[in-house]
Parts: structure tokens; sequence; C-alpha cells
């Protein structure tokens, strides 16, 4: 790793002191606590959707472009008409505070089912339940290949949309808003607005100081901050601005005390209106409390705490459809993750691989099922044992014959690795087909097939493609995905509700593995279902052994635990930056892509990628963008602000990124190419959906490589860094990394000691908890 005053020039320079912070916008850099904007959804914002994360904390308040007005309803005195609190108000008041203080169990409170619970009858890995019924085949879902545009708005007559614009006049809203509303609220969106003016929270990118005064301009005296109507739209606001940090449920507590961060007078009697109206749904989550819980003295089973969670039924009822789906696939074969680990550590003993890629026995949280399992649990399966164990004795790397292994004994496979790695889950596709199986390997992005179609196999596909029909077998006759085995590479990009289609698309009997780099950040959208599959232990588990080779490899691969270690890198695969402050940041910045890059490694600018913790500030992507414009493609514009030979990031849906170029414009929209797909944007969609794309966010750039990758950490972005993120961003570049530094020591102190931002997600509960418990 070399340290470069003159871009690419190895010298031996002291550290950088302490740059100071630079200019910026409230909440940013990054726009880490304003998710919505990442989301491209803030109207007239920008097309990020890359799922930043963050808490719903005050912090959030001051996270948008536009600061909040000062007069709002929200500011006024708590109480102003709030009245006294009901009896059911009360009563939801002291349930929550006596579970969080374990007085008495969540259960004790619950007289029947809770609306959105798990059925009891599904069987939970390695209980014994009996057999599962048999599934109910679902359509195919729709969902969007990456290429395709986003999906238009429901169409409605032009005397519809007239009353909308004139209740969004009368409100003071632009009345651009108004097929956004449409889109959200339906064809009576006029009334429903006239009723309660707070609906209007519900659209992408309003804002409660903005809907409040939406609402005093057609209320009148009558509105208040206790307001009902205003209380159950926050409620539902805040959950989903926790869904776009990742969060699929809220603790109570939580909830209650960002409720009254809006000056709701009676943030309790809000949360019972909201359970009432069905706004929001309850569960009980067991805590996890360290050593065994102690008998009571009669010699019952003590209580275990649990925490109070609310969500909406949209995010919980994908988590708990995906939970009973993996248990499905589990139970299938039988497989035992406890039995299996053992079995795989007694192997690992005896197993001679020839010491290419390490043994380690019962590396991880657990492995393959042995080669003694595999022929029972084969039977239940398509393909004899002893073709699994040829395939296995055949594959190319010890372990991939262990995946082979596994996947043979069990109907669900977890696999963790690096870059090098990818090559395990691929010759398990390829031994399957080997078998006369139909066997395929899904990436997440358009780069991630790239690069499996680049290792040999040319029928690789991308998750969205797959589910929308547009690659891949297709599906049968139940509507289910004509697959016997598949592989899901980039595992951790998956979000809930696109496993939840995955896995409802699956039929009994196929097996899934469920791949990916652990290191890497978490999904754009709402859940962290492979860190909540692999930390359930409710399926084997293969760590492959295989690791990341060059500079590159080493240093990324210290990071992963948590070490930032200097690194030899005699052809400059890894160069340090310093620089002072956001000036100098965004002057190096285009140095290097325009200049030092080219020279020194032969990487041309269209073929490297900036990497910046965020979209704001003085050193966000829309800074860097801009000036990187100005120096490679300078020009006016003209077609909403692009011109020919700009690259874009096209977001065709929140959380999946599609790098291109804009090729031309016409009536039709923008036309891109991207990776030589042909796209065209319709105009409407422009401004939400595609944003120059010279440089993008760590969220955007994860499940994309580059030839060279340029990392941006400003002085301002110290407080963003986390493990993962500086683990996904320096991992992008295949042959070059820059690192333009002005953090100091929050490089290493992120490394060492902020793993990941938490996420608040009921998974790996749902997979662990016994039926009587959910």
């Amino acid at each position: 790793m070399s340290t470069d005053r003159d871009p690419l020039a190895v010298e031996d320079a002291p550290a950088p002191s302490p740059e100071e912070a630079a200019a910026s916008e409230p909440g940013e850099p990054g726009d880490g606590a304003s998710p919505a904007d990442d989301a491209g959804a803030a109207s007239g914002g920008d097309a990020g959707a890359d799922g930043s994360e963050g808490e719903v904390s005050e912090a959030e308040d001051g996270a948008r472009e536009e600061p909040a007005p000062a007069s709002e309803p929200g500011a006024e005195a708590p109480g102003s008409d709030g009245g006294s609190r009901s009896a059911a108000a009360e009563a939801l008041a002291a349930a929550v505070r006596a579970v969080e203080s374990g007085e008495r169990s969540a259960a004790s409170f619950f007289t029947g089912p809770s609306g959105g619970r798990r059925a009891a009858g599904a069987p939970v890995p390695g209980s014994g339940a009996s057999p599962r019924p048999e599934r109910t085949p679902a359509p195919a879902p729709p969902a969007a290949a990456p290429p395709a545009p986003p999906r238009p708005t429901p169409h409605i007559g032009a005397e519809g949309l007239d009353g909308v614009r004139q209740v969004l006049t009368a409100g003071g809203a632009p009345q651009t808003l108004a097929e956004q509303v449409v889109g959200v609220l339906g064809e009576q969106a006029a009334e429903a607005l006239r009723e309660d003016p707070w609906q209007l929270l519900a659209v992408p990118g309003v804002r409660p100081e903005q809907a409040d005064g939406f609402a005093r301009a057609l209320l009148g005296p009558e509105c208040g901050p206790g307001d009902e109507r205003r209380a159950q739209a926050l409620v539902g606001w805040l959950l989903e601005r926790a869904a776009l940090a990742g969060h699929t449920v809220l603790e109570a507590s939580v909830l209650r005390t960002a409720l009254g961060k809006q000056s709701v007078p009676e943030p309790d009697e809000a949360l019972q209106s909201a359970l009432a109206e069905g706004t929001v749904l309850v569960f009980q989550e067991a805590l996890e409390t360290p050593g065994a819980a102690r008998p009571e003295p009669d010699g019952s089973e003590p209580e275990v705490p649990v925490r109070l969670l609310l969500g909406l039924d949209r995010y919980a009822m994908a988590e708990e459809s995906l939970a009973d789906g993996l248990a499905r696939l589990i139970s299938t074969f039988g497989a035992d993750p406890a039995e299996a680990t053992v079995a795989a550590e007694a192997d690992a003993e005896t197993v001679t691989d020839g010491g290419d890629d390490g043994q380690e026995a019962g590396a991880g949280s657990g492995t393959d099922s042995g080669t003694d399992d595999a022929p029972a649990a084969s039977d239940a399966g398509p393909g004899a044992a002893p073709d699994w164990e040829a395939a296995a004795a055949g594959a190319p790397s010890p372990s991939a014959a262990e995946l082979i292994r596994a996947v043979a004994a069990s109907g669900l496979v977890t696999h963790s690795g690096g870059e090098a790695a990818r090559a395990e889950p691929l010759a398990l596709v390829v031994a399957a087909r080997a078998l006369g199986l139909r066997a395929c390997a899904a990436a997440h992005t358009e780069d991630g097939k790239r690069r499996l179609v680049a290792l040999g196999d040319l029928e690789a596909v991308t998750v969205a493609g797959l589910l929308s029909g547009q690659e891949g077998p297709g599906r049968d006759a139940e509507g289910a995905l004509a697959l016997d085995v598949l592989a899901v590479l980039d595992a951790p990009q998956l979000d809930v509700e696109t496993a939840a289609m995955l896995v409802e698309s699956l039929t009994d009997g196929t097996r899934l593995v469920l791949s990916g780099d652990p290191g890497v950040l978490w999904s754009a959208g709402p859940g962290r279902v492979f860190a909540d599959v692999v930390a359930a232990r409710a399926c084997p588990a293969v760590v492959s052994r295989t690791p990341d080779t060059g500079p590159i490899g080493e240093l990324v691969s210290g990071i992963g635990v948590g070490e930032l270690t200097t690194v030899d890198a005699p052809g400059k695969e890894v160069v340090i930056v310093p620089v002072r402050d956001a000036g100098e940041a965004v002057h190096r910045t285009v140095q290097l892509v325009a200049d030092s890059v080219p020279r020194a490694i032969g990487v041309p600018a269209e073929h490297t990628q900036v990497i910046t913790p965020g979209h704001g500030g003085a050193v966000g992507t829309r800074a860097l963008n801009a000036a990187l414009k100005e120096r490679l493609n300078p020009g006016p514009g003209r077609f909403g602000g692009f011109d020919p030979g700009d690259r874009v990031a096209y977001v065709p849906a929140p959380g999946r990124m599609v790098p291109g170029t804009v090729v031309s414009a016409d009536a039709a929209g923008l036309r891109l190419d991207c990776a030589g797909s042909p796209v065209v944007v319709p105009p409407e969609q422009v401004g939400g959906t595609v944003r120059h794309g010279w440089a993008v966010t760590a969220h955007q750039a994860a499940g994309t490589r580059w030839p060279a990758a340029v990392v941006v950490l400003p002085g301002d972005a110290a407080q963003e860094l986390t493990r993962s993120w500086i683990y996904t961003a320096f991992s992008r570049g295949e042959r070059h990394l820059s690192v333009v530094h002005g953090v100091d020591q929050a490089l290493p102190r992120a490394v060492a000691e902020i793993p990941a931002k938490e996420r608040t997600t009921r998974l790996r509960s749902l997979l662990r908890a016994p039926q009587s418990e959910v």
C-alpha cells in the first residue's frame, strides 16, 4: 500500500493531519441519515436507491435537502389539543413498560392470535415436527429485469388529476405531485386528501413538516399536533423510514420515542390507535441473554424476557413468508444442521484435500453434511448418492467439494467467501447439471452475471431476470421455477421481499444455496437475509477456504477481520492519496480518474469508478459528478441535464443500480447503453431514476466491480464509516484501488470497532424459535 501526494507516486509520506469539516448540507455527507433520498424518492430529488442505513432518530430530521419550516404543527406545545389518554392507550403503555422491565411476559398480554404471526404447523429446522402440508403454488411474481424502465403511474383521467391538483393547490403543495399522489392513494386521491390531509405523507419524499403545512391550509384552526389522523400517518411514515434504513420492524420503545420527537402529545395513544386500525402489526421476540435461564423455585419453566416489535404488514409478512419457505426447503430432506456440523467436523479430521486452500475442522458456523451422511439424505431427492459423491470428488477445489456434499444432504445451504470463492457455487451448478439436474446460478447485478459468464457459466442469470421470466428456465405449470438446484450469489444483497418472492417460487425438493461475502454491506432494501440465515444456524453453512489473492485481496481480507494492514503493492495496486480538505479531495479525485490511473495503471477513465459515502456534501456524488463531467465530458446537459457520452447510474428499482452511458434522447425518452443493452427511460422518469454515474455510493456499487476504483473519504464522512462500508468500497477494484484519504484515524477506528449499522429484523428468531413462541 503506498501513500501518495503526487497521485500514484510511491513515497513514505507522514500520516495526514485531520482535515477541517467540509461545508455540507444538514445531515450529510451521504444522506446516510436520510435513506429516502438514496431511494430516489424525494420529489425533485436524486435517484440514488442505495439504501443508506440510518436509525429513526432526530438526526434524520435534518438530513434532507430542504430545511424544516419553523412554523409547523409539530412545533406547537405538546398536548395543545390532545386531551386525556384513553384507557386503551394507558393499557398499551403499561403493557409495553411491563414487558420492557421484565415484570411480565409479552405472551400474557395476548388473548388471541396476533395479526401477522406465523401460522402454527410449519416445521422448524431441527425440531422434528411433522411434515408440512403441500405448498400452494403462487403465480410468477412481477419483477422487472434491470434494463426495463420503472412501471408507469396508474392511469387516471384528466378530470381526476385536475381534482388532485386543486386539492394540492389549496393546501399549498406543488401540482407536480399530482401523479405521485394518484399512484399512492388511487383514483379517489382528491377525496382522501380532503378527509385526511396527512395522507400526503404516504407520497415518497414528503416530510412531516410539509404534510403539517398542507393540513393547516386545508383544515384551518382544527389542525393540531395531537390530531389522530396525524399520529397514524406519522406511525406509518416512521416505519417506512425505518424500512428504507433496513429495518423490518422497530421496538415499541424506539417508535414511541420517535413519535415524541415529532411532537405527538400522546405517543402511546398513537400506537394503540395504529394497532386498532391495522396500520401496524405487533410481535414479541425473546431476548437472547447470556447463560442458561434458572428454573423458578416451584420448578416451573422460567419466563424468558421478550421485547415488543412493531412493523408494517408488508415487511412483516414478507419476513414470515420467507421463514416459512426456508423451513419448507430444509424439511424436504430432513437434514439436521447440528448433526451435519458434527459429522463434518469428524470428516475434516480424516479427509485430505492436498492443502491447496487449507484444512480447518468445522470452519465457520457450520459446514457440509459429510461424506457418510450424503447417501441417506440424497435418497430423498433427485440424484443418487454415489453420483453426488463422484461430483464432489471431481470438484476443482476442496471448498467446492465441501459445498457439493452439503447440498447433497440439505435443501438449504449457506456459502460464505470472497471474490475467488464465487467459483465454488458455480462448480456446484456445473456438477448438478452433469447429474442431469436443472441447475442455475443467479447474481444480483448484470456485472455479477458477467463475472459468472467469464468463469464459464454461459447460462448465468440475474435474480431480477429469473423472477421476471426474462432469463433462466422459466416456470412450470404450477408457477414454480423449473429448477432442481439454485445458487444465488451476492446473497447479502437480497432484501426480505425479493428473498420471499424467490423462495416462494421454488418447489418442494429444490435445493437452494445462498452464497455471498459476509463482509459486504447488507441489502439496500429492508432486512439482512443472508446474515440472519447464517446466524440462525438453521441449515448447513460452508465457509470457503479459498482466499482472495493480490494486494487488494490481502487488504480487504484484513479489513474483514477488523485489521487495517499495510500491504506490499509493487505494481501500485493500492495507493493512498492524503488530502487536507474537501476542495483538495475533489481535485485529487478528478486527477486520478482523468490522468493518473490511465497513465500509470493503463485503465481508462470510463473503466474507473469513484465511490464516496453519500450523495450530498462538498465531496458527495453530486459534487464529484459535476467536477468529473466538466473534465471528462463537458456539455450543456441538453437532455434533462445529460449529454451523449455521460456516464450514468440508472436505478430501475430501489437497490438495483445499473451503470450506463447516455446515447441520445428523443420524444420517447433518454436512451442509454447499459452494458450493451439499450434502455429507454421515459422523460417523466428520468429525474427519479437516472443520475450521473462517474461517482456512486458504496451501496450502489455493491455487486459490481470495475478494473479500477477510487474511494473518496472526505473528513466529514468520518461518522458514516463502518467496516462493512469500507470492505465493500475497497473491494470494488479488480486491478487497482486508490484511496483519497481525509479521515485520519477514523478509518482504522471504523475497521476495528464499527462492524456495521445494526438493523432490527425477525428472520433469525423466526428460523430458530419453536412455533409456540412465534
